[in-house]
């Protein structure tokens, strides 16, 4: 007897979560799970604190479900959970460890380095070294697209601070990529 494997729309995961089925929030669940994670992993300095992220981001998303109306897709509705949800924790984190404006601090700008030998996890890794406020900073610019004027407000603090994190974040990034590129694989450089 063959049984037939039924994916449900997204729209019928939500219509289940509305209702509070289990087996549709296990659904939504595993549908978003990994790419979530990744999220929570850029602005988590380990894997331990990523999964915290992303357990109490899914708890929000079943709690605020009956919400979704639908104006954007499901995933980037969760997304912005999981970054909201990343951005409180480090906040906690950010207010107390100062970030300064180190605008006139001297960062090389230098040639790029090429991310195309690099897998997502060594990145990641190299991500989660930064220091809190660089990583927040880098993440919120460089991968989800935000100005640094909207940066500066979300995390209370000065467009210009919120510009030199991220010139900090690139230099320190660049190091490291170069430090691999020199010494080897992740799992025998120091960074």
């Amino acid at each position: 007897m063959m049984t037939e494997r039924f994916i449900l729309s997204d729209q019928e995961l939500i219509k289940g979560c509305v209702k509070g089925e289990r087996a549709s929030q296990e659904a939504l669940y595993a549908r978003y799970c990994r790419k979530m994670m990744v999220i929570c992993q850029r602005y988590a300095k380990s894997t331990l604190e990523a999964e915290d992220i992303l357990q109490e981001g899914f708890i929000k998303v079943f709690a605020a479900i009956k919400t979704f109306r639908g104006d954007a897709q499901l995933t980037t509705w969760i997304t912005r959970i999981m970054i909201n949800t990343a951005l409180n924790h480090q906040r906690q984190k950010l207010y107390l460890l100062p970030m300064v404006d180190v605008a006139n601090t001297n960062l090389h700008q230098t040639e790029d380095v090429s991310l195309a030998d690099f897998n997502l996890s060594e990145l990641i890794a190299m991500i989660q070294s930064l220091p809190d406020g660089a990583r927040v900073v880098f993440n919120l610019f460089a991968i989800e697209g935000y100005n640094h004027k909207e940066i500066a407000a979300m995390l209370d603090i000065s467009e210009g601070t919120s510009k030199s994190q991220y010139s900090r974040a690139k230099a320190l990034l660049k190091l490291k990529l170069e430090n691999v590129s020199v010494y080897g694989r992740l799992g025998e450089a120091k960074i």
